[in-house]
């Protein structure tokens, strides 16, 4: 039982900062969004993992989210499958 309530916990940060990534793609359809008390708190927590990414885009159109979201879904069924097998 004590698994499970470690996996769901590791699963529950990693779909946190998932929704923190996608509401940071979202601040950029809204100008001011990226300048306020909020935004500047995302932005200082997503940026320096979003920035590893940014090198791949095709001229204004990034992709740094899409991948930065594809990178850490598999980094979250890595762990747990990891953590299913070292704890059982």
């Amino acid at each position: 039982m004590f698994i499970y309530t470690i996996i769901s916990f590791i699963n529950s940060l990693f779909n946190a900062y998932a929704l923190l990534l996608i509401v940071y793609a979202l601040m950029s359809w809204f100008p001011t969004a990226r300048t306020s008390t909020i935004g500047q708190w995302i932005h200082r927590l997503v940026y320096p993992y979003l920035q590893f990414f940014e090198r791949f885009s095709i001229g204004p159109i990034g992709f740094s989210v899409i991948i930065g979201l594809l990178v850490l879904r598999l980094a979250q069924s890595g762990l747990n499958q990891l953590l299913f097998l070292l704890l059982r």
